[in-house]
């Protein structure tokens, strides 16, 4: 498949969506994710496994989990967390799926490659959810209650999520999520003296169902020491919400809210790096039909990692630094100054490769960048910037127009843009001033679609510090 990703981690075959399971352990990143090793759909969900030393370059690991047909998991292994329990033991808290029950359940290993795992006898460690709130019933689920993020505060046990306080706190903290009939999505905290043993404490947050979606999935509780950040998953996009969590009488006070992505993006998961940072990885899920994905033997994709941090008050997100050792022939633009309707074409090949520059537009003016470019101009993917927003326009990315083709927008604050775009396949991946992403799906038709410009549409466009490098592949064996 000409549109496989080199440099973004997928699965070798078969179907993957949400990022499972991230944790550094003894030096090695390990990612976890929801994969049906059958073939290129959702169904029969087991965990997927990938490791690095780098960030850079990836392996494909044994399946770590499998559906049990006698199991609370028989219907599939669904999505949850890696924490190391207070003995120090790796341990996976997952969804598992039996009939309409999703219940919680672990599995431990003393396997330092995190290869194989054994299931909790008395899985699940739940035996319902808890009926102090009216959770929302629908035809598939008794409730909707599922994915996991546990913790403890101020102790390093592989996650993202508890303070960095000098005393530990031997509680476990347990974050599910929800939905609330006739209200709208939640965020569920439990607590417990180990791993096995919960009780209720209360929502964390609540969201209103027209304004943040019926149901909340895949919550993440994020510590940036005086400031905390939730993100939620509610079907249509990601939300997040910075301010300050309290889990002695649960609640989280909102002071800003937003998207973390506003593209093909679901489901993030992060963990704490030994040097202290706090990575993400996201779903970024197909844009084209099922039976294209058949065809191919594959589907879904997990974004590049970025690194998250809270500074001035604000949320800010950049690719993970080590991505810079991807970098391989470095094509140089320099500092471009464009003419309404003069264009620039970019001196890169392929599709595998970063492009990073400055921009500053008059007023009346737009920036296009071209990508995916076919030498007759028949397919392309646009990217506009206007001084106010980032459009990224579909429309003329394929010709046979199978793939979805709707338009993505992104607000751009201040009066400049600061962008690094990520292209790899058929993935695109856009950081605007180390604040906001965007990451969108094209499929070009066209074997030749791999051109990149510049225009200036309406006015001057002003480019600064202009560069593009050649990426390398992130699975070798692969390659071989």
């Amino acid at each position: 498949d000409h549109r496989r990703p080199r440099y973004h981690l997928s699965p070798p075959g078969g179907w993957l969506n949400d990022p499972n399971g991230i944790i550094q352990h003894e030096g090695t990143y390990h990612v976890f994710y929801q994969y049906n090793p059958g073939g290129p759909f959702h169904g029969t969900i087991h965990w997927g496994h990938a490791t690095s030393e780098d960030l850079v370059r990836w392996e494909d690991r044994p399946v770590a989990l499998a559906p049990d047909p006698d199991g609370p998991d028989r219907d599939g292994v669904w999505s949850g967390c890696a924490v190391r329990d207070e003995d120090g033991t790796p341990t996976l808290v997952y969804t598992g799926g039996r009939g309409r029950d999703q219940l919680p359940c672990l599995a431990t290993t003393d396997d330092p490659t995190l290869d194989t795992w054994e299931k909790h006898g008395e899985n699940p460690i739940l035996s319902a959810p808890t009926d102090s709130i009216d959770l929302l019933e629908t035809d598939d689920w008794r409730a909707e209650f599922r994915d996991h993020n546990v913790w403890r505060e101020g102790v390093d046990e592989g996650t993202s999520s508890g303070r960095r306080t000098e005393s530990g706190d031997d509680t476990w903290y347990h974050l599910i999520g929800a939905g609330v009939e006739d209200t709208g999505g939640a965020a569920l905290l439990y607590r417990g003296p180990n791993l096995r043993e919960w009780e209720y404490v209360g929502p964390l947050l609540v969201g209103d169902w027209e304004g943040h979606g019926v149901v909340w999935e895949c919550p993440e509780l994020l510590d940036f020491g005086e400031k905390q950040v939730l993100h939620v998953s509610n079907y249509s996009h990601v939300e997040y919400f910075l301010g300050t969590a309290d889990l002695g009488d649960p609640s989280f006070e909102v002071e800003h809210r937003g998207r973390l992505d506003y593209g093909d993006y679901y489901a993030p998961q992060s963990t704490r790096t030994d040097d202290g940072r706090v990575l993400t990885w996201g779903w970024t899920p197909e844009a084209r039909d099922a039976e294209a994905q058949w065809h191919a033997g594959w589907s879904g994709l997990l974004t590049v990692p970025r690194e998250l941090s809270v500074e001035g008050g604000e949320l800010r997100q950049r690719p993970a630094r080590e991505l810079a050792d991807l970098r391989r022939r470095r094509a140089a633009e320099g500092d471009i100054c464009l003419t309404p309707g003069e264009s620039r074409t970019l001196d890169v090949s392929g599709n595998a490769y970063e492009l990073a520059f400055d921009a500053r537009t008059e007023p009346g003016a737009t920036l296009e960048l071209g990508l995916f470019e076919s030498p007759a101009g028949n397919e392309r993917t646009a990217v506009r910037y206007d001084g106010d927003e980032l459009v990224v326009d579909r429309s003329e990315s394929a010709l046979d127009g199978v793939p979805d083709t709707s338009e993505q927008r992104m607000p751009v604050e201040g009066d400049s843009l600061s962008l690094r775009a990520f292209v790899d396949g058929s993935v695109v991946e856009l950081f605007a001033n180390e604040r906001r992403c965007l990451t969108s799906r094209v499929y070009p038709t066209r074997a030749d679609a791999e051109g990149a410009s510049f225009r200036a549409v309406g006015g001057d466009v002003e480019l600064a510090e202009t560069a593009a490098w050649e990426l390398g592949a992130a699975f070798e064996a692969r390659e071989r």
